[in-house]
């Protein structure tokens, strides 16, 4: 049964990896919010391992904190982000 936690260690440490690659190498800023959401997924992943595995109930009230928290975060962020590139300037006609 190790060689399962194991397994489950090393593919969220994988994914953990290859997302903040992406966080990183972003070119835009909905970009860097898909890794953002995506890391937080993953780590709410970690956590429910974790939690399967200590066979301890307690940690799971941050798995719920911390599906709320990414929601409105990432609502926000959506709501309220300014483009990337400036819309073009019309030129009036003399």
């Amino acid at each position: 049964m190790s060689t399962v936690w194991t397994l489950c260690g090393i593919m969220l440490g994988a994914a953990v990896v290859i997302t903040m690659f992406r966080m990183l190498a972003g070119r835009t800023t909905l970009d860097r919010l898909v890794a953002l959401d995506t890391l937080v997924a993953v780590t709410m992943c970690g956590i429910g391992v974790w939690a399967a595995y200590s066979m301890d109930t307690t940690v799971t009230y941050s798995l719920t904190a911390l599906a709320l928290i990414s929601f409105v975060g990432s609502i926000s962020i959506a709501r309220f982000r300014v483009p990337d590139v400036p819309p073009p300037v019309e030129r009036r006609q003399p």
